[in-house]
């Protein structure tokens, strides 16, 4: 089987993407990201590397490694089921946040009328 020289644009595209998401987040950036963190353990250990520095880097790798996760709970809790990264174009939005009606009074209010008028004793 002859792979397609000429793909469409669309495809093409989606063809790239998947391959930089495969690649940024497959075995590879696992190893690299291994070998940053032991590194960096090492620093930590001979003192060379101030401990929040750590960890934040261990903080990020988390963060890069769990996107995915992350961002399917942040769907769940959005539209209240479990979701596909396939679904999301077919979702409706979310609905909008009401603010709540505040009754308005006769006069406005200022803070800083009263600040401005001497007081009189």
């Amino acid at each position: 089987m002859t792979p397609d020289l000429h793909p469409s644009s669309g495809s093409a595209f989606a063809a790239a993407v998947n391959w930089l998401e495969t690649t940024l987040l497959g075995s590879f950036a696992t190893v690299v990201a291994v070998i940053i963190i032991a590194s960096f353990g090492l620093l930590l250990f001979l003192g060379r590397v101030p401990t929040r520095r750590a960890i934040e880097l261990v903080f990020g790798c988390f963060i890069l490694f769990g996107a995915s996760s992350i961002a399917s709970g942040i769907m769940r809790a959005l539209y209240g089921a479990a979701v596909e990264p396939e679904d999301v174009a077919a979702l409706p939005p979310p609905p909008p946040i009401e603010a709540p009606v505040q009754a308005r009074s006769a006069q406005p209010y200022d803070p800083y009328a009263a600040a401005a008028v001497p007081r009189r004793h």
